[in-house]
């Protein structure tokens, strides 16, 4: 079995590269994504389990890869990764958009190979192929885990209905207390734009990964008075220097009065239409723009 699996592994790389479009698949639950081919290097994101990429370059032990959820690159140690033919992600990406998929709808969850037996620990967002009744595929293998565990993604609905601002806000409370990470989207630790990204993706939206690229996403909501529970804030540093307008955070708006975000880590502050204030009353974010995208 083990020869035949490599055998298939070799033939799908191989298809890869006569074509000249490579791909490879996350195998673990977190991988960290870097700035440069080297473990002391910046952390830019990560990858979640079964996270499809496209490869760019391979350098060493080292493989630069561009994300086909949200285009981020940088770089992952090649152990990491199995490579898959154009086709797998073609037949992958169809049966998400066919069958729908399911994904991690809280902190975390276990999932167990249903032929060895060995268990996973998925992190929340983390998106479920071929998903039916509490099992999902990723190419040969299959998982079992607890649907309780799961939303079910299918025709741009949730658990078969239209997510609301309230449900992505009850989602994202439940990430409170979990520490800041630059790059990080796991449990382990959240940056401001891994926060909303990762919340949004559990319902189904891809939000690119950075908050200056978020803010071009959506549809922009005038004031506080106007948004609503689970549109995104953006911020900047107007306030200190006016020509100092690129984003540099994001939180999500809990009401026209409250707002969960990551800083320090993932907590409740005051806002007003100026921006975020400490219970003190220091103003520690300058409120740029709001969007929509529900």
């Amino acid at each position: 079995m083990k020869k035949i699996l490599t055998l298939a592994l070799a033939l799908m790389a191989s298809t890869c590269l006569v074509r000249g479009v490579e791909y490879a698949i996350n195998n673990f639950p977190v991988t960290p994504v870097r700035e440069e081919p080297s473990e002391a290097a910046e952390q830019a994101t990560q990858l979640l389990f079964g996270e499809v990429c496209e490869v760019v370059e391979r350098k060493s032990s080292w493989t630069k890869i561009r994300s086909t959820l949200d285009g981020q690159e940088g770089w992952v140690s090649a152990k990491m990764m199995t490579s898959v033919s154009e086709e797998a992600v073609r037949l992958l990406d169809e049966s998400r958009k066919t069958n729908g998929e399911g994904v991690v709808a809280i902190p975390m969850a276990v999932a167990i190979d249903m032929e060895t037996g060995e268990k996973r620990m998925l992190t929340i967002g983390t998106r479920l192929p071929n998903y039916k009744k509490g099992t999902f595929e990723v190419l040969d293998k299959k998982y079992k885990i607890d649907p309780r565990c799961v939303f079910r993604l299918e025709n741009g609905a949730v658990n078969g209905k239209k997510a609301t601002g309230e449900d992505v806000v009850r989602v994202a409370q439940q990430l409170l207390n979990v520490s800041y990470l630059w790059g990080g989207k796991n449990m382990m630790g959240y940056d401001c734009s891994g926060f909303t990204q990762t919340v949004y993706s559990v319902f189904g939206m891809n939000l690119l990964r950075n908050a200056r690229e978020q803010v071009t996403q959506g549809e922009e909501v005038n004031s506080l008075a106007e948004a609503q529970p689970g549109d995104l804030v953006f911020f900047d540093h107007a306030d200190r220097n006016p020509n100092a307008t690129r984003i540099t955070h994001v939180g999500m708006l809990i009401s026209p009065t409250e707002i969960i975000h990551c800083s320090g880590c993932v907590h409740v502050d005051r806002i007003d239409e100026n921006g975020i204030y400490l219970t003190n009353g220091e103003m520690t974010h300058h409120l740029a723009k709001i969007k929509r995208y529900l």
